[in-house]
């Protein structure tokens, strides 16, 4: 059976061959099954260990499986946030030669979360209002490639902690197509209806589970989509005239780009024929100036917001103990070796896995401004620490890997420990 097997992938993990191709997927032995929780999928979706990660398996059509996996990797090429595309397999057989569906492999991306187990009685309403926000930065990043998804929704991303906000990941391009003139208004609305529509069936499903608070409008929300969109497709796309004496609006428009976490790398700016006017309009645009920056300076790999906060405390850094002497440079490394890293080794090692360490050091932060308000005294680093580990961290569930309920269960409750844990402990600090 193993001979007959039809492997693509860039590069080959042998371990692909250890797993048992020859038996349907859904019967898989329970050993080689990771619990995590997923979306709802047309497909039949399991998570298996392999070679010391997790990789998500979906049994679909041959045809498919290498449409997706092709567009997947070229998403990842123009550097938009999705899964990692590991393999198609296809001429799977049982052991009576009967032909079993073809499978796209794909990578689990670590501290990650489908929609519903973010989700619960726990959880403060805006979080379903970040969601869509996230959802919403996505799909404009996507449209500004030329990228129509086709089956816009919850359930086909995968969200991250960004410091207070989510960050957005494609995870089922099967139905979309890239244009590479781009898309037309048409094109774009339609993605956005499709977008409205899924997401409010997905919150009034959520509802009807129990599953969301009675003060969430599920179709407010999902409306949410389509005002977010607008304002960063505007704030992205749009161009703006003024008065040749307003010249230092060109800085503000950059400015309020870099705020939203995007380059520009090139600014059409041109003048009437009286040379009163000015019209500006961004051209290139790409995502991910913080995210750089930081990558840059530290060899940090962090989500936008994150990257933002640190560089913030990065820039406070230099200002407190700089000299003026030491470069941008240096004093990140000095940063990194004297603040980041300290704290990151400080957690215990069974609690490590619990968020992303860029996230930990956020979080930490926050932490210690709250507690240093609350106390009226500048708590040390050392101190804010163990109170963070000790009051915040510990009661978190575990991102990285394991978290219930199994795959196959993916409709029971699930309870997360969200933000609301840490609000209801400061009340009580």
């Amino acid at each position: 059976m193993a001979g007959s097997l039809n492997i693509t992938a860039a590069t080959i993990d042998p371990a692909l061959l250890d797993l048992p191709w020859g038996v349907p997927l859904e019967l898989w032995p329970d050993d080689s099954i990771a619990a995590l929780p997923k979306g709802i999928s047309r497909h039949l979706v399991r998570f298996v260990h392999l070679s010391g990660y997790v990789v998500a398996i979906k049994e679909t059509s041959a045809e498919l499986a290498k449409r997706e996996y092709d567009m997947l990797r070229t998403l990842q090429r123009l550097d938009i946030p999705c899964v990692d595309p590991v393999a198609t397999i296809t001429n799977r057989t049982d052991a009576d030669g009967n032909p079993l569906e073809s499978v796209l492999v794909t990578r689990h991306l670590k501290f990650s979360l489908p929609y519903r187990a973010l989700y619960s009685q726990t959880l403060r309403p805006d979080t379903a209002t970040r969601l869509v926000d996230a959802a919403a930065v996505l799909l404009v990043r996507l449209h500004i490639i030329g990228f129509f998804w086709g089956d816009v929704s919850l359930s086909n991303t995968l969200f991250r902690r960004d410091a207070g906000a989510f960050a957005a990941y494609l995870v089922d391009a099967e139905t979309g197509q890239l244009y590479s003139g781009g898309l037309s208004n048409g094109q774009r609305e339609n993605d956005l209806e499709i977008a409205r529509v899924n997401i409010a069936g997905e919150l009034l499903d959520l509802q009807a589970g129990g599953r969301l608070q009675d003060d969430v409008d599920p179709v407010e929300i999902s409306n949410g989509i389509v005002a977010q969109y607008r304002t960063l497709w505007k704030e992205l796309t749009g161009s703006e005239e003024f008065d040749q004496s307003e010249r230092w609006r060109i800085n503000q428009r950059v400015e309020r780009l870099n705020d939203l976490g995007f380059d520009i790398e090139e600014l059409a700016i041109k003048t009437d024929t009286t040379g009163t006017q000015v019209r500006i309009q961004p051209k290139v645009v790409d995502a991910g100036h913080h995210q750089r920056r930081l990558l840059r300076l530290t060899g940090l790999d962090a989500q936008e917001n994150q990257a933002r906060r640190l560089l913030n405390d990065l820039d406070s850094y230099i200002a407190t103990y700089g000299d003026g002497s030491v470069d941008e440079e240096m004093a990140a490394h000095q940063w990194v070796a004297q603040a980041f890293e300290p704290v990151i080794r400080a957690i215990p090692r069974e609690l490590q896995g619990r968020l992303e360490p860029a996230e930990i050091f956020h979080q930490l932060l926050d932490h210690r401004w709250y507690i240093s308000q609350n106390q009226k005294r500048d708590v040390p680093l050392a101190e804010a620490v163990q109170s963070y580990v000790d009051n915040v961290l510990r009661h978190r569930r575990d991102e990285a890997t394991l978290i219930d309920p199994p795959t196959g269960a993916f409709t029971l409750e699930t309870e997360v420990v969200g933000d609301d844990d840490e609000d209801d402990w400061r009340k009580n600090v």
